[in-house]
């Protein structure tokens, strides 16, 4: 935890981990004027801009490390494009860690003994050398080591019940139905009434059966349990919604050195990653605009009524109601909605022309508010 509120931590100081994943909106961006427009965030350099919209850093520890399932799909890893696969440590959340201290968007640190140097001079060095033991802190022998320690230990806070309370609405209603003898993954119009007065509204029920059902939200943002928690709204998986580019994204104006393609800069996703290795390389094509499927964990959490977040990789979208009327109409308001910022590997068997009513649009939005956690 002090790791990761260390605002000592970066170059020049004044950045720390929360500038980008802050608490009070479910561990992401927690800048409303950012998010009302790009919703990318500013590094500790002043004018350099990263790429895309903060992800959350709750509730993502269980993101197993970047494999192939049996279907073929890309599951895990961590970023919104999977470069942190899990393969160097076992454990992606850690190698996530470790990335933006030493960006030069993000917290610009130069070296990895830069960061060891300053943790050394911290208020907490010694808590580090009481759980990591004697001479884990070293500058000199052992900096790739010390270095993952401290990404370790950021990924233990992130893992953490403070992090990751489980204490949302629908958790108070998932734990009910579970001493009921019920299953929230089998929800549906036909046996909804079982699940009523176990702790969701009537809106926020009838939101739930729309996910699972005729919204097919679930088919990502799945409700089954894993290791015994509560659903994390989440398969781990990558898909490309055909969302369309966000002009306001400050990283096309950045310099040539930082964006070399400028205004015609298009974010290719996991298949961009996959195109720089040499193990996935093969599969780059068919993943070109996908990106990592977020638990909705927190998606509405905020500090005030009103208060603006930013949706999706790159902010497009400003509000739950936005990304919802998306899904329904994608395909047939094409007034309202631009092209796909990529135009191949559009997901168009789970969205698109969903046919829900507003009033039944409303009623996802309600229940996706019931996963709040209590702050």
């Amino acid at each position: 935890k002090k790791l990761f509120f260390d605002r000592n931590l970066s170059t020049p100081p004044g950045q720390d981990c929360a500038a980008c994943h802050a608490p009070n909106v479910g561990m992401t961006g927690p800048d409303e004027k950012l998010n009302k427009t790009g919703g990318v965030y500013e590094g500790a350099v002043k004018n350099r801009f990263g790429n895309r919209k903060p992800p959350a850093a709750a509730y993502a520890g269980d993101s197993p490390a970047l494999h192939i399932d049996k279907d073929g799909n890309f599951v895990g890893g961590m970023f919104w494009d999977g470069r942190a696969t899990g393969e160097n440590l076992g454990d992606p959340l850690a190698e996530q860690a470790m990335g933006p201290f030493l960006n030069p968007l993000e917290q610009n640190m130069p070296d990895k003994k830069g960061i060891i140097l300053k943790v050394q001079k911290s208020d907490y060095a010694a808590l580090f050398e009481k759980v990591w033991g004697r001479g884990s802190l070293d500058a000199a022998k052992d900096v790739d080591g010390t270095y993952e320690r401290i990404g370790r230990s950021i990924a233990a806070y992130e893992r953490s019940s403070e992090v990751n309370p489980f204490n949302s609405k629908f958790d108070d209603f998932w734990r009910k139905t579970r001493a009921a003898g019920l299953d929230v993954a089998s929800i549906d119009e036909s046996n909804w009434k079982k699940f009523d007065d176990m702790g969701l509204d009537q809106v926020e029920l009838r939101g739930l059966v729309l996910f699972n059902g005729q919204a097919m939200c679930s088919a990502c943002h799945v409700l089954t349990p894993v290791g015994g928690k509560p659903p994390l709204f989440t398969d781990f998986t990558y898909d490309n919604l055909g969302i369309p580019k966000n002009p306001d994204n400050p990283f096309y104006k950045m310099p040539k050195q930082w964006n070399p393609d400028g205004e015609k800069w298009v974010d290719e996703g996991l298949g961009g990653f996959l195109k720089e290795t040499e193990k996935y390389a093969k599969y780059a094509d068919e993943n070109i605009g996908k990106h990592k499927v977020p638990t909705l964990r927190n998606v509405a959490l905020s500090p005030r009524p009103g208060f603006v977040k930013a949706y999706m990789h790159n902010g497009y979208f400003k509000s739950l109601k936005d990304v919802v009327h998306f899904y329904n109409t994608r395909d047939v308001d094409s007034e309202k909605w631009p092209a796909p910022e990529v135009l191949v590997n559009v997901n168009v068997e789970e969205m698109g022309d969903l046919e829900l009513t507003a009033e039944e649009e409303d009623a996802i939005v309600a229940f996706m508010k019931a996963l709040s956690d209590k702050i």
